[in-house]
């Protein structure tokens, strides 16, 4: 880590500066990253003596980017460090308003990917999908720039325009997209009852009263006596672990939820906490590659118990823990990766994600029209539904549709 160290801060000060080898000075001899501390020491005295000379060293850049070199060293992508302002924006509560376009992003990948956009928001409208990667912004490159870097940009005043370059699986030149921005309420689920005495909740995350808010829906719901639910996790981009626990136990009766296993191969065990609601209905649950994290917890466990069967595409696969341990003197906080989640039957989320029972997905036809290639979903003719703009404009679902077939036993 002494070398990532190093590293990060030379870049927090100059981005050209390398030492992958360097010469000790006064010597004939050369040492790599791999050199000892004493090593790095009695080169870089010098170095730093100099560069005072003609520079303003800024103690706390040197800092963050001594601490950012060490954790990007450890080959972990959701390992990181963050600066007091993304630290800030990191925070905002699960339940609560913002300003900006309403995405779920994972800022951990090559690019900011969209993991799923919320529900009537900016991002939702302009047409971005999960996946979607933003490969510049306002014209300006984001390609080396760390994800939460970009998320600041992405951010902003409620009314303002931003221009995003989007990357997309299936279409071969990237595009435009402007968006204005807004204001964003982040509500926790919504609900109703469909034809055919059908009740539906879509939760779109997990927040601190997601378990008020949802046994409050279930009660309404099964007060009208519906044949079945179907509980729509689709583009739920996840949130507090406490809360997936809590919703899943008003599905499964007993029981384990999931695992978090740690490296040295312990685990937490965390187990359904009864007096569940929903815990005899039949149930149909919907996911999608929006389905991430805290949701997939959910739908692990129901999909591992036979509680009900999936129907959608494959989740989003985002199943390893983080801890965010704040830095003294607000210099922000470090996120470290300490675990990864297991279903009940032990399987891992992690990059991998729940494959659907009922595997079917809706592709406009616009989409088709502009080069997206279908063949790149892997999935069967008949599990690929063509929208028309007038299937569009009627608000057809064939996700929702396919739920409701099975929940029916058509």
């Amino acid at each position: 880590m002494m070398e990532g160290a190093i590293q990060g801060m030379l870049e927090s000060i100059d981005d050209t500066v390398s030492i992958a080898t360097a010469q000790i000075p006064g010597t004939d001899e050369y040492i790599s990253q791999s050199g000892t501390p004493d090593e790095m020491q009695e080169l870089f005295t010098p170095f730093w003596e100099n560069w005072a000379l003609a520079h303003a060293p800024d103690d706390q850049a040197l800092m963050q980017g001594a601490i950012s070199g060490m954790l990007d060293s450890l080959g972990d992508q959701h390992t990181s460090y963050m600066d007091p302002d993304q630290y800030t924006q990191a925070n905002i509560p699960l339940d609560g308003t913002y300003e900006g376009i309403g995405a779920w992003v994972d800022p951990t990948l090559e690019y900011l990917t969209i993991v799923s956009p919320m529900s009537g928001s900016p991002a939702e409208e302009a047409g971005l999908r999960p996946g979607d990667e933003i490969i510049a912004i306002d014209g300006d490159d984001m390609t080396g720039i760390d994800g939460n870097l970009v998320i600041r940009r992405v951010l902003g005043p409620a009314d303002s325009t931003v221009i995003l370059t989007i990357r997309r699986a299936g279409v071969e030149i990237p595009f435009d997209v402007e968006i204005t921005r807004a204001t964003i309420t982040i509500p926790s689920l919504e609900y109703r009852m469909l034809e055919d005495d059908v009740a539906y909740i879509h939760l779109l995350t997990f927040g601190d009263d997601t378990r008020d808010e949802l046994r409050e829906a279930l009660e309404e719901l099964l007060a009208q006596d519906p044949v079945g639910l179907v509980f729509d996790l689709r583009n739920n981009g996840g949130g507090y672990l406490i809360s997936a626990i809590e919703v899943a136990s008003e599905f499964i009766d007993e029981g384990v939820i999931m695992y978090e296993e740690y490296g040295d191969g312990s685990r937490d065990t965390y187990e359904a906490m009864g007096k569940g609601l929903a815990t005899e209905i039949p149930l149909v649950v919907l996911i999608n590659d929006g389905t991430a994290s805290a949701s997939e917890i959910v739908s692990g466990a129901i999909q591992d118990y036979g509680r009900a069967p999936l129907v959608g595409v494959t989740s989003f696969g985002k199943g390893s823990v983080q801890n965010w341990m704040p830095l003294s003197d607000d210099q922000g906080a470090v996120r470290v990766t300490i675990a990864r989640w297991l279903t009940p039957n032990e399987r891992q989320i992690h990059q991998i994600g729940l494959e659907p029972d009922y595997p079917i997905v809706g592709i406009p036809q616009a989409f088709i029209d502009e080069g997206f290639d279908i063949d790149s979903l892997g999935m069967e003719p008949d599990q690929i539904i063509i929208l028309s703009e007038e299937d569009l404009q009627a608000g057809r679902d064939p996700q929702l549709d396919k739920a409701v077939e099975v929940l029916l036993g058509k």
